[in-house]
């Protein structure tokens, strides 16, 4: 956002991130998304929020956060080679106004080595990344093929997307 020029403050939302039972993949950033930006609504004062969750999906199986090195890598391993889906869902929030929106980009990874998962895992921080992955370091450049669709969204919020949603969403909202 701040590349985009875009004036903001980032208050962390601590919410509960389980996936609500029989919820389908697709739909599980968006109402991340929406829960996230309820919590913090009454924090800010006539300003607009922009809450958003990240997920990768391989199979329609949501791959999440790592919980270790070994399930970092596991998660990598699957990938590897593979076509997977990243889809943010994005909400915006002013008072009792809001609108929410998700974006889809896919990624295809080339196959990885054992040596290149570990070198990843051992020098990179994978743990806080939906897919133990982020685009924009190491194992983006030298694993990942190609991508359909928005890379700022592979990174966490479809920038472009945003800014344009939220053109419209101050005029409606005024």
């Amino acid at each position: 956002m701040e590349a985009a020029e875009l004036e903001f403050e980032i208050i962390v939302a601590d919410v509960d991130e389980t996936n609500p039972e029989g919820m389908t993949g697709m739909l599980v950033p968006e109402y991340l998304a929406k829960k996230k930006a309820s919590a913090i609504e009454a924090q800010v004062h006539d300003a607009i929020i922009i809450a958003a969750d990240t997920i990768v999906l391989l199979d329609n199986e949501i791959l999440g956060k790592p919980t270790n090195e070994e399930n970092a890598k596991e998660i990598l391993r699957k990938l590897s080679g593979r076509r997977h889906e990243v889809v943010t869902g994005v909400c915006m929030q002013k008072g009792r106004k809001q609108i929410s929106f998700s974006t889809t980009t896919e990624v295809f990874f080339r196959t990885l080595t054992d040596e290149q998962i570990e070198h990843y895992v051992s020098n990179y921080q994978p743990f806080d990344k939906a897919g133990a992955y982020a685009i924009q370091e190491w194992i983006g450049m030298i694993g990942i093929e190609k991508i359909n669709g928005d890379y700022y969204n592979v990174m966490g919020l479809p920038i472009g997307d945003v800014v344009k949603k939220l053109l419209l969403f101050e005029l409606e909202h005024r």
